[in-house]
């Protein structure tokens, strides 16, 4: 059962996972200034960029009004329904096959350039610009709305979306695809942060004439401060079919790992996330689909040695497929090399792939 929920125009409609209805693919720049900020839950970020956390809102105590100051509430904001299994996501190694190369060039502190070239063997070679622009909106030390991120191939497709911090509780998004010069889906949503909970709203592909599109709502609410629940209802429509599909979430939260479970109609997802010290972490998925009467697990392991400013990502599944990534950074030089190979023994497929990021 995939992580992100999408959905198309050209084919029947088929909810088979919980989570957003479209991730829109974002360039890779480096941040326009010193880095400290941390990517908000809930909403896809460009990687370089921090977002400033919400932080709640606490009553100055020092004012005498005659009533008693309110306590301060002890429940921390439990982020993003969507990035509840983030973390054991992130120790996997990502698939890559062919050489990419992946230059960025940052033309001032709010606008940034990259080039990407990719030669595969198994599909078409292509090529990809993108660009990223910061505002002068300053949220934090290193946090600037809005921000506008895109890229646009060799054949004319387009992935494109806005992030803006409307304000300290309140961020939108707008995003929006293109294939091949042809309009093909766009998705627009809210997210409100309280003190203890996250509520967001997402509208995807509305078309008033034919009366379609799909509507998504999560919330995530902190129970107690280790402990967090939430659900997502997903509805759609489209003339012939209209249908619901909901699910339940639950995290909690350790000193040093943390574990989720999503229940829900189109399946369950179950997730562990361990940091054994500083440079080892590991990670435990179960992925069970109701659709596709199947059932996965996987394990992988994250391990970091800074000394060498080195990282190497391994994973095996019980599909027989084992797969690692070792990244290289050849520091003071921006110069970043990436090795990836994936074995699959049940359809005795290999793959391979090799990186070079500059910038």
């Amino acid at each position: 059962m995939p992580s992100n929920g999408r959905f198309r125009l050209d084919r029947p409609l088929e909810i088979t996972t919980m989570g957003s209805v479209l991730a829109a693919s974002s360039p890779n720049p480096p941040p326009p200034a010193a880095s400290g900020g941390v990517a908000a839950p809930g909403l896809t970020v460009p990687p370089g960029f921090g977002m400033p956390p919400v932080s709640s809102v606490i009553p100055p105590t020092g004012v005498t009004t005659g009533q008693e100051p309110e306590a301060e509430n002890p429940l921390p904001n439990p982020g993003a329904f969507d990035e509840c299994h983030r973390k054991c996501k992130e120790v996997f190694p990502m698939q890559m096959e062919g050489v990419r190369l992946v230059v960025n060039k940052g033309l001032s502190n709010h606008f940034q350039v990259n080039h990407t070239v990719l030669l595969s063997t198994m599909s078409d070679s292509t090529y990809r610009f993108g660009a990223t622009y910061v505002g002068l909106k300053q949220m934090g030390p290193a946090e600037f709305f809005p921000v506008m991120v895109g890229d646009m191939d060799n054949s004319g497709s387009l992935n494109a979306q806005i992030i803006h911090q409307i304000s300290s509780k309140v961020r939108s998004k707008l995003a929006f695809q293109t294939q091949q010069q042809k309009f093909m889906n766009w998705q627009g949503d809210a997210e409100f942060r309280g003190e203890d909970f996250t509520a967001t709203v997402t509208l995807g592909n509305p078309d008033v004439l034919v009366g379609s599109g799909i509507v998504v709502t999560h919330y995530l609410q902190s129970i107690t401060p280790s402990l967090a629940l939430g659900g997502e209802i997903v509805y759609h429509r489209r003339p012939g079919e209209e249908g619901t599909v909901m699910s339940l979430v639950g995290r909690y939260t350790g000193n040093n790992y943390i574990a989720t479970l999503t229940l829900g109609s189109a399946g369950a997802h179950a997730s562990y996330y361990h940091k054994a010290n500083d440079q080892l972490q590991l990670g435990v998925e179960f992925e069970g689909s109701t659709r596709m009467q199947d059932t996965s697990v996987s394990f992988g392991y994250q391990l970091d040695v800074p000394k060498a400013n080195l990282q190497f990502k391994g994973s095996v599944d019980s599909n027989w497929v084992v797969g690692a990534t070792l990244e290289k950074k050849l520091l003071p030089l921006p110069l970043s090399l990436v090795l990836c190979s994936f074995l699959n023994h049940g359809k005795n497929k290999f793959q391979c792939g090799f990186g070079v990021t500059i910038g």
